[in-house]
């Protein structure tokens, strides 16, 4: 396991190294999980890129830190993380509150990022009364008494089968979060709006959204992806928020399709 401190806190990560002459990819996970979401996009991708992982502050094996939050905070953990290990520029790859962190990221360093991957995201998500409703639900019942509603908008029903046991464990994932880390990134993105960051944002940008997603639905996406200029959209079928967990064949080959276009600007399919 690696760890770096950053901001006075220890931020737990991974880097798995790639060729030289190929862009660097960092992953930024979605609310209430940690780097493992991405494990069968990263099987498919390590040895063609550099690839960093990280668990955002108060997820994971990362410290809670001080809280509260904002996204700002967050992308300042990363833009620290990326400066201890000396990448100098890279693919954000966000999902979700991960989308955010990457939007704020470019908006912070634009030096930083070479393109974007906006997975499930947007840039405002969910109403102030939603998001005050589900911290005061954890609060007082803690994140499991919220686990079956959430995994409603994580997952289609073909993969909440009670006989697929991933299922179970991404419940386990959910609900060990520390509460502390999980409502203060939920306050990060009730106060979080980047609509007026999205259209200025000018490196290669794709949108990518789950076709099930109850979180932040198609139309929601597209609607991120019309506010960035040149911005692509690509839908992913048979899959909810999380489609590096249930698809990550298809995730993969958009990401691949992606990167060639945006290095060489070769016709994505």
């Amino acid at each position: 396991m690696q760890f770096a401190r950053v901001n006075d806190i220890a931020i737990h990560y991974q880097v798995i190294g790639g060729p030289a002459d190929k862009p660097v990819l960092v992953f930024a996970n979605s609310l209430g999980t940690d780097f493992r979401i991405w494990r069968d996009v990263i099987v498919r991708l390590a040895g063609d890129f550099a690839i960093l992982l990280y668990d955002k502050r108060g997820h994971g094996l990362s410290d809670v830190g001080q809280t509260p939050y904002s996204i700002e905070d967050h992308a300042s953990d990363l833009i620290g993380l990326l400066e201890t290990l000396e990448i100098k520029k890279a693919i954000i790859c966000g999902l979700s509150v991960g989308g955010l962190i990457a939007q704020s990221l470019y908006q912070q360093r634009p030096d930083l990022v070479s393109a974007l991957i906006l997975c499930d995201t947007a840039h405002k998500i969910g109403t102030a009364e939603t998001w005050n409703s589900r911290i005061s639900a954890i609060e007082k019942d803690g994140i499991g008494s919220m686990c079956d509603a959430i995994m409603e908008r994580w997952f289609t029903p073909a993969f909440r089968r009670p006989e697929n046991t991933a299922y179970n464990g991404y419940c386990n994932m959910l609900a060990r979060q520390p509460v502390a880390g999980y409502v203060a990134t939920c306050a990060a993105v009730r106060d979080a709006d980047f609509t007026e960051v999205a259209k200025t944002i000018a490196v290669p940008t794709i949108c990518i959204v789950g076709d099930q997603d109850g979180s932040t639905p198609p139309d929601l996406v597209k609607s991120l992806a019309q506010l960035i200029p040149n911005a692509r959209y690509e839908i992913i079928r048979d899959a909810g928020h999380i489609p590096c967990v249930e698809q990550p064949e298809a995730l993969t080959a958009v990401i691949r399709a992606f990167i060639d276009f945006a290095l060489h600007g070769e016709k994505s399919p």
